[in-house]
This record gives C-alpha cells, sequence and structure tokens, in this order.
C-alpha cells in the first residue's frame, strides 16, 4: 500500500463521503497537499483520519479532537497535554456512565410496562396474543 491517497481512496476506506474529509480539511484537521485540483494524502493524513472519527465515536468534540491530534503531533514528554486530555476522557466516561445508567432505568420501566400491559391482557381472556 501506497503512502499517498487519494479523497476517493481514504472516503472508500473509512466509509465516509468526501464532502465530510473536505469539511475535515477546512476546519484544519487534515492537510493534503494538491496536484492541480486532485488533493494528495500523506500516510499522516490517513491516521489524522483515523484519530478523528474514532473521537468522534467517543462523542468528542471536533475542538477536543483538534486538541488530540495535536498531542499525537507533539513530542514526547507534552505532559499538560496528556494530563489535559486525561481529564476529558475521564469526563466522557463519567458522561456515558451516566447515560448508561439513565437508559437501564428506562429499559427497567419499559419491561415492567409491558409486563403490566401482558397481564391486564392476559385476565382479560387474551392471553397477550392481539399484542404481538
Amino acid at each position: 500500500m501506497s503512502n499517498l491517497y487519494s479523497i476517493g481512496e481514504l472516503s472508500r476506506e473509512f466509509g465516509v463521503t468526501t464532502r465530510t474529509i473536505r469539511f475535515y480539511e477546512d476546519q484544519g484537521l487534515l492537510c493534503p497537499t494538491r496536484d492541480g485540483q486532485n488533493r494528495i494524502y500523506q500516510g499522516r493524513d490517513r491516521v489524522r483520519l483515523r484519530l478523528i472519527l474514532r473521537g468522534k465515536r467517543l462523542g468528542f468534540s471536533l475542538k477536543e479532537i483538534k486538541k488530540l491530534i495535536e498531542l499525537y503531533d507533539a513530542p514526547e514528554g507534552e505532559g499538560a497535554q496528556l494530563r489535559s486530555f486525561i481529564e476529558k476522557i475521564r469526563a466522557r466516561r463519567s458522561e456515558l456512565l451516566i447515560q448508561k445508567d439513565d437508559i437501564e432505568h428506562v429499559l427497567d420501566e419499559l419491561d415492567t410496562l409491558e409486563q403490566r400491559c401482558t397481564g391486564l391482557l392476559a385476565a382479560e381472556g387474551d392471553g397477550g396474543r392481539s399484542a404481538q
């Protein structure tokens, strides 16, 4: 595999539109070179795109993702940046755990409601058949 990629190749590989890739370029997250009208992406851009998509999947904002990319590009020993990013990771994990707890409570409520409705149908002699 070459270390040079077209926008179409990256689009297919990562399952995103070329418009999405151009948007990330406009935001300063990707920096392809140009050959006339064609964008030429380096291996570095490919890694950056992977980081962007991972960050989006984890729920980070583009601003936070940009900081992550800067951290990726920074020389070793950038302790302040690492500590800052660890704080963001912990905050995101905390948010997700709260959402998970909320979802579990809603699912419990739905289970209870479904059981109640099924019981009411059974008491009417329907046995829950019409609800299926």
